[in-house]
């Protein structure tokens, strides 16, 4: 089997009984991302000599007995985590020319963990989108059909993946960015309970929402990945100080007993019929393993969109007010006075979707609109959590599709931004109340990828990744490659 067809924990166990060396695997992806990001526009920046001497460094680890089972494994990180000595531009104009002096936690974590890093992945700008449409750089597309969207924001990390340009990449979920690519290009990705990832290092777009994650192949690669990123960071006033299971020992957990929640609300209305159909499909699978279902309801979802789409661009507008021409990024031309630099600067440098979030969250932040949208949508998102809170009382996980329809064609919904948004219909929730949730691929529609759901309480990662990783063992559809891509 050629290495890219390999999962992270096949190529771990490879690169310990020698069958390769670490320095062969990063170039065979690094000659395979010279191949194929041309079509895909998955990465921003490839970094190979970097790689090929994080490599050296692995290998001569692995060879004096002293390596871990990520230790030489390529991993390529989206582009919003800041990354020492390499562009990091989240995907924008406003920081097309910064040079990262410091590395995210996560980065620092997973280099210490022995991983080579490939490059920085394309995204949509600041993380504001749902189709990877609004960078800088240009759309991502997705390698099940070049003419289609791989989901946003953290598309150029779906994309890379699903294309087995890399085997595994970081990404970040305000409301849906890990999920719902990871549904629409066939991957299992994670977002972790708020706070059990550091945040250190990764460029803010709303803060008390955004969360670092995995997407990989399967629900095995998702948890050895996750175990070495996850943990406590003084230096980010978010992250939890609890302890990180072994989250590799816990997948093996069995289904049976498992009480199962299926979520009502999801199964409605603006379901895609074939897409509730392989849902629905996966659910018998569930039931086959002996995991009890039950159904749920969680009256307050439906103003999960409203709700987000308040307090998001308030949270937005607020933390990308700090990029102002003036200490770094983009800096507009012959400014004629201070206030000519803030605007023109800005202006030049923010696309037309985080311009219209950044006016948003102006608007619902200033004073007499603040009760009427902020203070509520912050009330109305208390109710959410404690829907979820409600549901976790009487099942271990709830389990749903990840987005409603598979991918869409590049362009479709750029003109309607409402029709956009609904697209995290069902992953906003999960944000909005901080809990785990993860997307695992469990079937095709005219060729596009389909994903289901998982979410579990507060710290139960384990829990999400063992019931994800029981239906893989039964099925095989995070084992299929997109046509092309073999």
């Amino acid at each position: 089997m050629s290495p890219h067809l390999k999962s992270v924990a096949e190529l771990s166990r490879g690169l310990a009984a020698r069958e390769f060396s670490s320095v062969e695997l990063t170039r065979h992806f690094l000659a395979r991302i010279e191949a194929g990001n041309p079509r895909l526009n998955a990465f921003v920046t490839v970094c190979a000599e970097r790689s090929l001497a994080e490599a050296a460094r692995a290998d001569a680890a692995i060879a004096a007995g002293g390596a871990g089972p990520l230790t030489g494994v390529p991993l390529a990180h989206k582009d919003i985590f800041c990354t020492e000595g390499v562009l990091t531009t989240c995907g924008s104009r406003m920081l097309a020319n910064f040079v990262s002096p410091y590395d995210a936690t996560v980065v620092s974590r997973l280099a210490a963990a022995g991983m080579v890093t490939l490059g920085k992945l394309n995204m949509d700008e600041f993380a504001m989108g749902s189709s990877n449409e609004t960078s800088f750089f240009g759309p991502v597309r997705n390698p099940w059909n070049e003419a289609f969207v791989p989901g946003g924001s953290s598309g150029g990390s779906a994309a890379a993946v699903a294309a087995r340009l890399a085997p595994v990449a970081t990404g970040t979920d305000t409301g849906g960015s890990i999920r719902q690519p990871a549904a629409l290009t066939g991957l299992t990705g994670i977002k972790p309970t708020y706070g059990r990832v550091s945040r250190y290092g990764m460029i803010a777009f709303a803060s008390s929402l955004d969360q670092a994650g995995v997407l990989a192949l399967s629900a095995e690669d998702a948890a050895l990945v996750l175990e070495a990123m996850a943990g406590f960071d003084e230096r980010d006033s978010t992250s939890v100080d609890a302890p990180v299971p072994s989250y590799r020992a816990e997948i093996e957990r069995p289904v049976r007993g498992l009480k199962v929640g299926i979520i009502r609300e999801f199964f409605g209305e603006g379901l895609e019929a074939r897409t509730g159909a392989a849902v629905q499909a996966a659910l018998d699978v569930y039931r086959r393993l002996g995991a009890e279902l039950v159904e749920v309801s969680l009256p307050n979802l439906a103003l999960s969109v409203p709700t987000y789409y308040v307090v998001a661009p308030a949270e937005c507008s607020s933390n990308l007010s700090r990029f102002d021409g003036v200490r770094f990024g983009y800096r507009c031309e012959d400014p004629r006075d201070l206030l000519d630099l803030y605007t023109r600067s800005r202006g030049e440098g923010f696309g037309p979707e985080v311009k219209r979030r950044i006016m948003t969250g102006t608007y619902v932040l200033s004073a007499g609109y603040y009760d009427a949208y902020y203070l509520k949508a912050q009330k109305v998102r208390s109710l959410i959590n404690e829907d979820f809170r409600r549901a976790f009382a009487e099942v271990d996980v709830l389990i749903g599709p990840t987005a409603p329809t598979p991918a869409f064609e590049l362009g479709a919904k750029m003109d309607d931004p409402i029709t956009m948004y609904l697209n995290d219909i069902y992953t906003i929730g999960a944000n909005l109340a901080g809990l785990p949730a993860l997307s695992a691929p469990c079937g095709l529609v005219d060729g596009l990828p389909v994903g289901l759901q998982v979410i579990g309480p507060h710290f139960a990662e384990s829990r999400v990744l063992a019931a994800a990783h029981a239906y893989q063992r039964e099925t095989d559809w995070h084992l299929k490659v997109p046509a092309g891509w073999e």
